[in-house]
């Protein structure tokens, strides 16, 4: 019995597709903008960016060093959407 409950939740779980993992590109850095499919463009209110996909710099000897670069316009990104389609993980940045 519980085994044929584990498995109807696990196909229950396993169609609901929980999230999706999405491509776009980015259209504007300030404010972010990325679209999806050439058509769905996301604001910054629907996008979470985590601190890896922004842009750090430092000061050194009077001398500003970029350690990492934020999104700019024309990065191809992978976005992870919730299953409500309300917020979009920034995941990385493609290289290809």
């Amino acid at each position: 019995m519980l085994n044929e409950i584990k498995r109807a939740v696990g196909a229950y779980l396993q169609s609901q597709q929980l999230m999706d993992v999405v491509y776009g590109v980015v259209t504007r850095s300030e404010p972010l903008e990325i679209t999806i499919d050439q058509r769905f463009v996301l604001s910054d209110a629907f996008l979470v960016v985590p601190e890896h996909m922004t842009a750090l710099t430092v000061t050194i000897a009077g001398s500003e060093t970029v350690i990492r670069r934020g999104l700019e316009a024309g990065d191809k990104v992978a976005l992870l959407r919730s299953s409500g389609g309300g917020q979009y993980v920034v995941a990385g940045r493609l290289t290809a």
